[in-house]
Protein backbone atom coordinates (compact mmCIF):
# COMPACT_ATOMS: atom_id res chain seq x y z
CA UNK A 1 0.00 0.00 0.00
CA UNK A 2 1.77 3.27 -0.97
CA UNK A 3 1.05 6.15 1.92
CA UNK A 4 0.90 9.98 0.14
CA UNK A 5 -0.19 11.39 3.35
CA UNK A 6 1.78 10.72 6.25
CA UNK A 7 -0.38 9.71 9.55
CA UNK A 8 -0.04 12.29 12.55
CA UNK A 9 0.09 8.70 14.67
CA UNK A 10 3.07 7.73 13.10
CA UNK A 11 5.01 11.37 13.58
CA UNK A 12 5.31 10.75 17.03
CA UNK A 13 7.08 8.18 17.05
CA UNK A 14 9.51 10.13 15.14
CA UNK A 15 9.74 13.61 17.28
CA UNK A 16 13.18 14.80 16.55
CA UNK A 17 12.04 14.92 12.59
CA UNK A 18 10.04 17.61 11.20
CA UNK A 19 7.18 16.21 9.10
CA UNK A 20 4.84 19.50 8.76
CA UNK A 21 3.97 22.67 10.47
CA UNK A 22 1.05 24.37 12.56
CA UNK A 23 0.94 27.43 10.61
CA UNK A 24 -1.66 30.27 11.65
CA UNK A 25 -1.77 30.92 7.36
CA UNK A 26 -2.77 29.16 4.79
CA UNK A 27 1.31 28.36 4.05
CA UNK A 28 2.18 25.06 2.15
CA UNK A 29 5.63 23.80 2.02
CA UNK A 30 6.98 22.49 -1.63
CA UNK A 31 10.26 20.54 -1.71
CA UNK A 32 11.73 18.70 -4.30
CA UNK A 33 14.66 16.00 -3.88
CA UNK A 34 18.03 15.17 -5.80
CA UNK A 35 18.86 17.59 -7.82
CA UNK A 36 20.22 20.29 -9.34
CA UNK A 37 19.68 17.89 -12.61
CA UNK A 38 20.25 19.96 -16.17
CA UNK A 39 17.57 17.44 -17.69
CA UNK A 40 14.68 19.00 -15.13
CA UNK A 41 15.90 21.37 -12.62
CA UNK A 42 16.24 24.68 -15.54
CA UNK A 43 12.46 23.60 -16.70
CA UNK A 44 11.39 23.54 -13.40
CA UNK A 45 12.72 27.21 -12.09
CA UNK A 46 11.65 28.54 -15.15
CA UNK A 47 7.96 26.95 -14.06
CA UNK A 48 7.94 28.31 -10.41
CA UNK A 49 9.40 31.64 -11.66
CA UNK A 50 6.49 31.97 -14.27
CA UNK A 51 4.00 31.19 -11.45
CA UNK A 52 5.52 33.59 -8.45
CA UNK A 53 6.00 29.93 -6.22
CA UNK A 54 9.11 30.01 -3.73
CA UNK A 55 10.13 25.98 -3.17
CA UNK A 56 13.20 24.53 -0.90
CA UNK A 57 15.64 21.85 -2.77
CA UNK A 58 16.99 19.27 -1.17
CA UNK A 59 20.54 18.95 -2.97
CA UNK A 60 22.60 16.49 -3.79
CA UNK A 61 26.45 17.53 -2.61
CA UNK A 62 27.75 15.58 -6.24
CA UNK A 63 25.48 17.47 -8.21
CA UNK A 64 25.74 20.45 -6.90
CA UNK A 65 29.39 19.80 -7.37
CA UNK A 66 29.11 18.86 -11.37
CA UNK A 67 26.12 21.69 -11.88
CA UNK A 68 27.40 24.77 -9.59
CA UNK A 69 25.42 27.02 -11.88
CA UNK A 70 21.89 25.36 -11.63
CA UNK A 71 22.64 25.76 -7.57
CA UNK A 72 23.66 29.59 -7.94
CA UNK A 73 20.54 30.49 -9.90
CA UNK A 74 18.22 27.71 -7.13
CA UNK A 75 19.84 30.50 -4.39
CA UNK A 76 19.67 33.70 -6.67
CA UNK A 77 15.27 33.17 -7.32
CA UNK A 78 14.92 33.17 -3.86
CA UNK A 79 14.70 29.47 -3.24
CA UNK A 80 15.68 27.55 0.05
CA UNK A 81 18.08 24.66 -0.27
CA UNK A 82 18.67 21.70 1.83
CA UNK A 83 21.49 19.28 2.40
CA UNK A 84 20.84 15.55 0.92
CA UNK A 85 23.89 13.99 1.66
CA UNK A 86 27.01 14.04 -1.20
CA UNK A 87 25.96 10.91 -2.55
CA UNK A 88 22.70 10.30 -1.73
CA UNK A 89 23.26 7.12 0.61
CA UNK A 90 20.31 5.08 2.51
CA UNK A 91 21.23 5.37 5.92
CA UNK A 92 20.54 2.21 6.26
CA UNK A 93 22.57 0.88 4.14
CA UNK A 94 26.26 2.65 5.48
CA UNK A 95 27.51 3.32 8.74
CA UNK A 96 27.07 6.18 11.16
CA UNK A 97 30.86 7.43 10.29
CA UNK A 98 30.05 6.94 6.21
CA UNK A 99 26.97 9.09 6.56
CA UNK A 100 27.80 11.83 8.96
CA UNK A 101 31.12 12.04 6.51
CA UNK A 102 28.96 12.00 3.36
CA UNK A 103 26.84 14.88 5.15
CA UNK A 104 29.70 16.87 5.80
CA UNK A 105 31.25 16.53 2.17
CA UNK A 106 27.75 17.71 1.01
CA UNK A 107 27.97 20.91 3.36
CA UNK A 108 31.53 22.30 1.80
CA UNK A 109 28.83 22.83 -1.68
CA UNK A 110 25.18 23.58 0.08
CA UNK A 111 25.50 25.80 2.58
CA UNK A 112 22.30 25.00 4.79
CA UNK A 113 21.01 24.07 8.18
CA UNK A 114 18.20 21.62 6.70
CA UNK A 115 18.66 17.95 6.21
CA UNK A 116 16.38 15.10 4.30
CA UNK A 117 17.89 11.54 4.47
CA UNK A 118 17.65 9.89 1.68
CA UNK A 119 14.78 7.78 1.03
CA UNK A 120 13.88 9.12 4.36
CA UNK A 121 15.96 6.48 6.02
CA UNK A 122 18.52 6.70 8.80
CA UNK A 123 19.33 4.74 11.78
CA UNK A 124 18.55 6.76 15.68
CA UNK A 125 22.36 6.94 15.78
CA UNK A 126 22.60 9.19 12.69
CA UNK A 127 19.20 10.75 13.46
CA UNK A 128 21.08 11.90 16.55
CA UNK A 129 24.27 12.90 15.12
CA UNK A 130 22.99 14.83 12.46
CA UNK A 131 20.02 17.02 14.29
CA UNK A 132 22.98 18.26 16.48
CA UNK A 133 23.62 20.51 13.60
CA UNK A 134 20.44 19.98 10.88
CA UNK A 135 17.31 20.42 11.49
CA UNK A 136 16.02 17.10 10.16
CA UNK A 137 13.01 17.79 7.77
CA UNK A 138 10.89 14.94 6.25
CA UNK A 139 7.60 15.47 4.76
CA UNK A 140 3.47 15.02 5.38
CA UNK A 141 2.96 14.17 1.83
CA UNK A 142 4.48 12.27 -0.96
CA UNK A 143 3.52 12.67 -4.27
CA UNK A 144 5.37 9.33 -5.55
CA UNK A 145 5.93 11.31 -8.98
CA UNK A 146 8.99 8.82 -9.43
CA UNK A 147 6.71 5.76 -9.39
CA UNK A 148 5.83 4.90 -12.77
CA UNK A 149 3.46 1.97 -11.13
CA UNK A 150 1.18 4.73 -10.12
CA UNK A 151 -0.58 7.11 -12.46
CA UNK A 152 -0.78 10.50 -12.70
CA UNK A 153 -4.05 10.67 -12.08
CA UNK A 154 -4.34 9.17 -8.75
CA UNK A 155 -1.69 11.20 -7.75
CA UNK A 156 -3.89 14.08 -8.45
CA UNK A 157 -7.04 12.45 -7.00
CA UNK A 158 -5.12 11.94 -3.69
CA UNK A 159 -3.64 15.54 -3.55
CA UNK A 160 -7.06 17.22 -4.16
CA UNK A 161 -8.53 15.33 -1.35
CA UNK A 162 -5.44 15.00 1.15
CA UNK A 163 -3.39 18.36 0.49
CA UNK A 164 -3.62 21.32 3.29
CA UNK A 165 -1.79 24.00 4.98
CA UNK A 166 1.42 23.48 7.02
CA UNK A 167 1.84 20.16 4.72
CA UNK A 168 5.32 19.53 3.59
CA UNK A 169 4.89 18.07 -0.18
CA UNK A 170 7.81 16.55 -2.08
CA UNK A 171 8.67 16.04 -5.50
CA UNK A 172 11.82 15.25 -7.16
CA UNK A 173 13.86 16.87 -9.79
CA UNK A 174 16.01 14.20 -11.09
CA UNK A 175 16.23 12.53 -14.70
CA UNK A 176 13.92 9.77 -13.41
CA UNK A 177 10.95 11.98 -12.65
CA UNK A 178 11.58 14.46 -15.91
CA UNK A 179 8.21 13.70 -18.24
CA UNK A 180 5.59 13.12 -14.88
CA UNK A 181 7.07 16.29 -13.16
CA UNK A 182 6.04 18.41 -16.08
CA UNK A 183 2.42 16.58 -15.86
CA UNK A 184 2.11 16.37 -11.85
CA UNK A 185 3.37 19.85 -10.84
CA UNK A 186 1.24 22.47 -12.41
CA UNK A 187 -2.08 20.25 -11.64
CA UNK A 188 -0.86 20.25 -8.14
CA UNK A 189 -0.14 23.92 -8.35
CA UNK A 190 -3.59 24.68 -9.25
CA UNK A 191 -4.93 22.33 -6.70
CA UNK A 192 -3.33 24.16 -3.53
CA UNK A 193 -3.94 27.70 -5.02
CA UNK A 194 -7.85 26.36 -5.53
CA UNK A 195 -7.62 25.75 -1.73
CA UNK A 196 -6.40 29.25 -0.92
CA UNK A 197 -3.08 27.75 -0.12
CA UNK A 198 0.35 29.96 -0.30
CA UNK A 199 3.98 28.42 -0.78
CA UNK A 200 6.74 29.48 1.68
CA UNK A 201 10.38 28.21 1.85
CA UNK A 202 11.44 26.08 5.12
CA UNK A 203 13.21 27.74 7.64
CA UNK A 204 15.14 25.89 10.61
CA UNK A 205 13.10 28.36 12.79
CA UNK A 206 9.45 27.41 11.88
CA UNK A 207 7.77 25.24 14.82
Amino acid sequence: MKIFKVPRFFRLFFPNKTWGFSVSEKVIFLTFDDGPDPKITSWLLDFLANKNIVATFFCVGENVKKYPEIYARILAEGHAVGNHCMRHQKGTNVTLEEYVQSVELASQFINSNLFRPPYGRMTIRQTHAIRKKYAIIMWSWLSFDYDPSISVHKIIKKARRQIQAGDILVLHDNSKTTDRLKVILPELIEICRAKGLRFSTIQKDLK
